[in-house]
């Protein structure tokens, strides 16, 4: 009998001869219909350097999978280039094409019946799209991250995208000259991969590989190395193993290997981006997770490695020093991830983590050791207040001071908030507020890196606090808090806030406060009407109408 659950189906019942045809006609022999069939999600696009170099990728999963017995069925998934899009209508697709990944993983899968599935994605939505298309399907699966891209460099200098935003600030501050300003910009990307830095697509896969859904050491590799391509093959070869021994992704995605991969995140300085994308894969997996689990992982876990955006290295600079198996054997021994969970290699944690070295090595300065950590707790803090009652998130990393009251500065869409920055109106100690960027109101919850780059170009990455419904982009930092729910569409006081009102952001006491009365806020509610929906038609629409808020991960299945 064979243990293919698509051959099983096709060789009974009725439909048998017509099933069968279908197959032949690619080429499939008798002894074909005995093997597992198992897809190949291949998120290959010219689109973006983030999924440039993904071909040779799905190329070599396909040459695993025929080594290891099997038989691959290649399709395709979508993809958006956050970087491409950023300050863009385009941006607000971003989020959206999340849950499309999702759905073409789960109908591929599901409709062709497949027995697992290998995932090979790049750009910043296709890890998590790809997760919880994997999730949702719950056959033997795999991902396989494309790697990340390699630095630029121009006049001695190391660059990575943000470097062009944060020039862009510098250009119009006037501290930057033309031929910076065009040398960095034609030399910051050198070829295929994704963002370099602890940005959003290497914060996703550096998790993935934590949570046990990717190979060991596979989240740091390079793009354009050849161990990328041997990486592949091997996980091919893997899944195989798994579909053999019913290993599914929800026997993977547990409440214990969600912490193993918050704690990474933590460790390593990740993205905002992971608490919203994470709600959903918890959600996806059917486990229960909340906004406040972050904050409960955030409180025991330092950040052990000093990676950009905040920090001087490189996620190629990780790899070279031990990449995330040294960070989890550090973790591990502290006691602070789960040793017994099981991973896509058939082992667990601890197994899998048995021969790296208790403490990272000496002759390296990306990876701390437990005792001297870049700082005592981690850096994703979640706050709350009448701005917030549902909570929010603030990245507090390299700030000296993550405290400060000011007056607001209020914008109901991006590109107007970047004119105003541009034209050197926000001073030191405004508190701007970007509102109606949210899950519904954006509609997509785009992200706001254009403005956060151009404030840390001027200089006024510490003392300016910028406050959104809206996302940021994993290359963030400063005094900025996203995710701000309830959003402004649906009347949220972030809705309320009028320019030069005191609004107070303090990660000390995770407070985000509007300084006004309970009895102004109430007449101001009252007077409040909700804006017209900017998309009527079509999937921005679509997802406007059915997003959950960000504090349950802006899932479009969250059914009461």
């Amino acid at each position: 009998m064979s243990f293919n659950r698509r051959s099983k189906n096709i060789t009974e019942g009725v439909a048998r001869a017509p099933n069968r045809s279908m197959y032949y006609a690619l080429g499939y022999t008798e002894g074909d219909f005995g093997k597992p069939m198992i897809g190949v999600a291949n998120g290959h696009s010219t689109i973006t350097p983030c999924n440039s170099g993904l071909q040779r990728l799905a190329d070599a999963a396909v040459e695993g999978l025929k080594a290891a017995g099997a038989n691959p069925q290649i399709f395709g998934t979508p993809t958006i280039s956050d970087g491409m899009a950023m300050g863009t209508e385009g941006m607000k697709y971003s989020l959206v094409s999340r849950e499309v990944i999702a759905d073409c993983v789960e109908t591929c899968v599901g409709g062709q019946w497949m027995d697992g599935v290998v995932v090979i994605g790049g750009c910043d939505k296709n890890m998590p799209g790809g997760l919880m298309g994997m999730l949702r399907a719950n056959v033997p699966a795999i991902y396989v991250y494309g790697g990340t891209i390699l630095p630029g460099h121009f006049k001695g200098q190391e660059l990575n995208i943000v470097s062009v935003f944060e020039a862009v600030g510098q250009y119009s501050a006037g501290k930057m000259s033309d031929e910076d300003f065009c040398g960095i910009e034609r030399n910051a990307i050198p070829g295929p991969g994704s963002c370099g830095g602890m940005y959003t697509a290497n914060t996703m896969s550096s998790a993935f590989e934590a949570l046990g859904m990717s190979l060991p050491y596979s989240s740091t590799e390079a793009n354009v190395h050849e161990e990328k391509v041997v990486s592949t093959r091997e996980a091919a070869r893997v899944l195989v193993d798994a579909v053999k021994q019913d290993l599914k992704p929800r026997d993977i995605v547990t409440k214990k290997s969600i912490e193993n991969a918050v704690a990474v995140i933590m460790a390593t300085g990740g993205s905002t981006n992971a608490v919203l994308h994470f709600l959903a894969i918890a959600h996806a997996a059917g486990v229960e997770w909340t906004i406040d689990d972050f904050e409960r992982i955030r409180k025991k876990v330092p950040v052990l490695c000093d990676l950009k955006p905040s920090g001087k290295h490189l996620a190629v600079d990780l790899h070279q020093a031990g990449g995330i198996p040294q960070v989890m054997k550090i973790l591990l021994k502290a006691g602070l991830i789960h040793g017994d969970c099981i991973t896509i290699t058939g082992k667990t944690v601890a197994e899998n983590l048995a021969g790296v070295p208790d403490t990272p090595r000496s002759d390296q300065d990306v990876i701390r050791p437990l005792a001297a950590p870049m700082y005592d707790e981690g850096h994703l803090a979640i706050l709350r207040g009448n701005l917030s009652p549902e909570g929010c998130v603030a990245k507090i990393t390299g700030l000296k001071n993550p405290v400060m009251t000011g007056p607001a500065r209020v914008f109901d869409d991006e590109q107007s908030a970047l004119a105003a920055i541009m034209a050197n109106q926000i001073k030191a100690g405004d508190v701007m507020v970007l509102r109606y960027l949210g899950p519904k109101g954006g509609p997509g919850m785009p992200e706001m890196l254009a403005p956060t780059g151009a404030l840390i170009g001027q200089g006024l990455g510490e003392s300016v606090g910028l406050i959104t419904d809206g996302r940021f982009s994993g290359g963030t930092w400063g005094m900025v808090v996203g995710h701000v729910a309830p959003e402004a569409y649906e009347g949220g006081t972030i809705a309320l806030v009028q320019e030069g009102d005191s609004i107070t952001i303090d990660a000390h006491k995770l407070l985000l406060q509007l300084n006004v009365s309970d009895a102004e806020i109430a007449r101001r509610r009252a007077a409040w009407q909700r804006p017209a929906p900017r998309y009527t038609r079509g999937v921005l629409a679509k997802f406007a109408k059915n997003a959950s808020s960000a504090s349950s991960g802006a899932v479009l299945d969250k059914f009461e």
